[in-house]
């Protein structure tokens, strides 16, 4: 996946991301899968030398869980989601969204 990147990424209507990647590939990821996929601390864990958080899964999902508020590049590197419940924290890098687009 080295040097490979996004040439666009779009809202589409029906609740998913299109990235159409310099390489050819146009992948779609739906946003239910994004949300999911959100690789911040507070919703995937870390693990520091001997010591580990562990999110807690709750079956709740606040209003506006799965949808976008805005979406912003970070860098040259990776898109920031904000989304409408006020969570704001993952960073998609592009290969996290290739790999997550597979």
């Amino acid at each position: 996946m080295e040097n490979t990147y996004p040439t666009q990424i779009k809202r589409q209507e029906n609740k998913t991301l299109r990235i159409q990647w310099n390489d050819g590939k146009v992948s779609e990821i739906s946003f239910t899968k994004l949300r999911d996929e959100c690789p911040c601390v507070h919703c995937k864990g870390e693990s520091v030398i001997f010591d580990s958080y562990i999110p807690i899964k709750t079956p709740f999902k606040a209003a506006g869980y799965y949808d976008i508020e805005k979406i912003e590049v970070m860098g040259n590197y990776a898109i920031g989601i904000k989304w409408k419940d006020g969570h704001d924290t993952g960073i998609y890098t592009w290969d996290i969204l290739r790999a997550i687009s597979n």
